[in-house]
């Protein structure tokens, strides 16, 4: 990628066309972090977010680190993968690793061969990749220095961008190093960094914390995606809530269907009639994320067992993407629960291939209910619901209530209960099945706050004011 023209770079889309701006647009450099081989929330986030600046006159690069991204959209990150997530993991862990040149160790970060052997790691729980962690924050000081050296020559000798944008602060090691040879600005996009943190064993979770908090403080300026985010992490990195932005979140809208195939697919997965119809009252909630005990997918399940239990016309889908780490509970109680109730209940749909088969999944349900332990600093699957008309019930933290009060629609219930939880469902409306057509104002409301036509322009504005 050697003397890569700016608008007119691999994206490793062969079928993507960027618009070729002017000498004067703003060149934004975003360094996202890849997901081993799994939807990610916040490397898809990146993925639209270069998408929307690029539309709003931005000429934006997303430069993956790890490992390739997996997105259910069309990819805009470039095809080169920095900072190699098996390198890297040998430079910690294999004596002497790091001290072998460069030429011998590059091929080892060719997409193929990282997505190869991420697929085949045996987990990415982080509880696991404490002195990786520490490692990778020390930056130039840390094993990784000749990776950390690449990616820094790649950014000021070649692609030379007016902003480069973290998308986590767990990649700011490099920036100390950077700092010392770029001159544009530095900004930072935190969506979620404590929750890694956190899960983290000590003595690396304290190490790592200290480590991202006073390399964070080097940035000029960061970026949340919530105000509740961003008065969180102000005080858990001990920094001054003026340094912070927020900015929205931003849904790709454009390979959506019409209203009219909308309103087809919304047939529940398990209707049949000879009239094509039911009459019967039902209501369908559905779980729609990854499958961990942080974004309560086992409470959900607890939920449904006293649901199920008083109740026969309510109705539940599962759904996302399910770690090997956490497989053999699932399984375990999705099967109990399965036996409490009628056949088809409970359907368990699994991750997703593509971006039409979420949507069909989405449609399907007639609440999106995701009961997360952890505080959720952005909900970017509110919004994916919302985009085909399905309202959410949501614990009442972090930016939920944001989420909620955005759209218009939806409910919340009090967290850290499972009556209420369960409550809260009981107290849905009932649904005629098969009848009930995608909320169209709730559709219209998600487009008007978050569609890329909107956020980009206002996206890139804040931006601006860094680089100014």
């Amino acid at each position: 990628m050697r003397g890569l023209r700016w608008g007119a770079y691999d994206s490793g889309s062969p079928n993507s066309i960027h618009k070729q701006h002017g000498v004067d647009a703003l060149k934004i450099a975003i360094i996202t972090a890849g997901g081993a081989g799994m939807f990610c929330g916040s490397c898809m986030q990146d993925n639209t977010l270069a998408r929307a600046l690029r539309m709003a006159g931005a000429d934006a690069v997303l430069l993956p680190t790890y490992t390739p991204i997996r997105v259910d959209e069309e990819n805009e990150s470039t095809s080169r993968v920095f900072l190699g997530g098996v390198n890297v993991y040998l430079d910690s862990k294999l004596p002497g690793w790091k001290l072998l040149p460069r030429r011998f160790k590059r091929w080892l970060d060719r997409p193929s061969i990282v997505q190869l052997l991420s697929k085949r790691s045996s987990s990415i729980d982080a509880s696991q990749l404490g002195d990786l962690t520490v490692d990778l924050l020390r930056g130039s000081t840390g094993p990784q220095r000749a990776e950390i050296k690449e990616l820094i020559d790649f950014l000021c000798d070649d692609l030379r961008p007016d902003v480069v944008l973290f998308s986590n602060a767990l990649l700011s090691g490099i920036l100390p190093e950077l700092k010392s040879r770029f001159s544009g600005r530095i900004g930072c996009l935190l969506q979620g960094d404590d929750i890694f943190l956190e899960a983290l064993p000590e003595p690396w979770k304290s190490q790592a914390r200290k480590l991202v908090s006073q390399n964070v403080s080097g940035f000029d300026r960061l970026f949340t995606h919530s105000q509740y985010y961003a008065a969180f992490m102000a005080k858990y990195l001990n920094l001054d809530a003026s340094r912070f932005r927020t900015i929205p979140l931003t849904v790709d809208t454009d390979s959506l269907r019409t209203n009219q195939d909308m309103h087809d697919d919304r047939q529940p997965l398990d209707v049949v009639a000879s009239s094509g119809r039911s009459d019967i009252r039902r209501t369908t909630v559905g779980y729609f994320a990854r499958l961990c005990p942080e974004k309560g997918v086992f409470h959900f399940l607890d939920a449904v067992a006293d649901v199920v239990a008083e109740r026969s016309d309510i109705d539940f889908v599962i759904a996302g993407f399910l770690p090997e780490l956490h497989r053999k509970q699932f399984e375990k109680q999705l099967r109990a629960m399965q036996k409490l109730a009628a056949a088809g209940r409970i359907r368990w749909e699994g991750s997703p291939a593509d971006r039409d088969q979420k949507f069909r999944i989405l449609r399907s349900f007639d609440w999106l209910c995701v009961p997360t332990e952890y505080h959720e600093p952005k909900g970017l699957y509110v919004l994916e619901a919302a985009l085909v008309g399905v309202p959410s019930l949501l614990p009442q933290h972090g930016a939920f209530p944001e989420r909620i009060a955005d759209l218009e629609f939806g409910k919340l219930y009090e967290p850290g209960s499972r009556k209420a939880l369960v409550d809260a469902i009981l107290a849905l409306p009932s649904t005629n099945a098969g009848l009930i057509s995608a909320n169209p104002a709730l559709r219209a409301r998600c487009l008007e706050r978050y569609g890329m036509a909107i956020t980009g322009p206002e996206i890139l504005q804040a931006i601006r004011e860094v680089s100014g």
